[in-house]
């Protein structure tokens, strides 16, 4: 697994809540960690699109609440700039979740996927309806 290039806007931070838009019964999830994120002494853990977390369900079906899963941000509010000089930003904050080995667990995709984030995992590029 790959970080994203430095000079890329990581607009999550450990703690934010973020939607899922994948239909495995998790409604909201909390970031626990980034596991390739790399800061200083201090410094809250960053993500951005296209990023690994692992993190906590807080909203969503009996079964899946209080667990730790695995996701990938998939959508974020914060603007990042592409490298032919675009800027992007999403309405919301979204991740999907994933095994592992970056595998989805669900088998459907709700709303736009950023082409960062398809790029990086052909698993959500293949389940994705749309990629932006």
């Amino acid at each position: 697994m790959k970080g994203i290039a430095g000079t890329q806007t990581r607009g999550l931070i450990a703690g934010s809540e973020i939607t899922v838009i994948d239909n495995t019964g998790a409604k909201v999830i909390e970031i626990i960690t980034v596991p390739s994120y790399h800061g200083v002494w201090r410094r809250n853990p960053k993500c951005g699109v296209g990023d690994f977390v692992i993190a906590s369900v807080k909203k969503g079906t009996p079964a899946m609440r209080k667990q730790v899963v695995f996701a990938v941000i998939v959508r974020q509010k914060a603007p990042f700039r592409r490298p032919d000089g675009t800027m992007v930003f999403f309405e919301d904050n979204a991740a999907v979740l994933v095994t592992d080995t970056g595998e989805t667990k669900g088998t459907d995709i709700k709303g736009p996927v950023a082409r960062e984030a398809a790029d990086r995992w052909p698993r959500i590029a293949a389940t994705a309806s749309t990629i932006v």
